[in-house]
């Protein structure tokens, strides 16, 4: 069956970096986009960025871009998202998804979420 597993979180100081991982198996992974979201104190899940299964496709939230950047390795089944210049918002629990419908790129509904998620603190 497929699963999702998310590493790479921490804490991180303001203005610093992460780089989050996800590995994907059971399913073709280059055959599929996939996207990162994440789901705040209090809040619903966000989408934070997706990439096409051939990096063709790129996509990102107002919030994070010019500061993450998301890719992919085919050959080794991931999805990366790496982050800077990080902000006390970003803190968050973040999952991978895989996009199994071919609508709304931004849309929760549009993916399946087969992980725990990595949680991102950025605290100083």
């Amino acid at each position: 069956q497929v699963q999702l597993v998310e590493s790479g979180g921490g804490l991180a100081q303001p203005g610093g970096s992460l780089r989050l991982a996800c590995t994907g198996s059971g399913f073709t992974f280059r055959s599929y986009a996939m996207g990162w979201f994440r789901r705040g104190p209090g809040k619903d899940l966000e989408f934070v960025a997706a990439i096409s299964g051939t990096s063709r496709t790129i996509l990102y939230s107002e919030p994070v871009k010019g500061r993450f950047t998301i890719s992919r390795d085919n050959g080794k089944n991931t999805v990366y998202l790496q982050m800077n210049n990080l902000k006390p918002e970003d803190a968050a629990l973040y999952y991978c998804g895989k996009k199994e419908r071919d609508d709304n790129w931004h849309a929760p509904g549009s993916y399946a979420f087969r992980g725990q998620g990595t949680r991102v603190t950025v605290s100083s």
